[in-house]
């Protein structure tokens, strides 16, 4: 059998030519790409949650703790209670990260061996 062109089949390609109409089959142009980009794009957005994670809305709770002490809303003691509770609230999240980072230290310098 003869691997050549049958005359009668025009259009034929020869064996071993991959190319359709002047394009390689296995080039996908942008798709490639695209497709590409949406693969990595779930292991990129852990590069996005670096520093202080999303705090969560406080300010309804403040509200409603500083006017339970019978305060109008702008007064100087209702400005003063929202600020007490956002300092105390700094000085806990200032507590917790030192927390964390002692203890992440302490168990760098302290390896525990079996």
């Amino acid at each position: 059998m003869d691997c050549g062109i049958i005359p009668d089949r025009v259009g034929e390609q020869a064996p071993g030519n991959d190319e359709i109409n002047g394009r390689h089959p296995m080039k996908f142009g942008p798709a490639k790409h695209f497709i590409a980009l949406l693969l990595a794009a779930p292991l990129l957005t852990g590069c996005l949650e670096r520093g202080q994670p999303t705090m969560a809305d406080t300010s309804a709770d403040d509200d409603a703790f500083c006017r339970a002490n019978n305060v109008a809303a702008g007064s100087n003691d209702y400005v003063n209670c929202r600020k007490n509770r956002d300092v105390q609230r700094g000085n806990a999240n200032a507590r917790a990260d030192r927390s964390q980072r002692n203890m992440a230290e302490q168990m760098l310098n302290n390896p525990v061996r079996p």
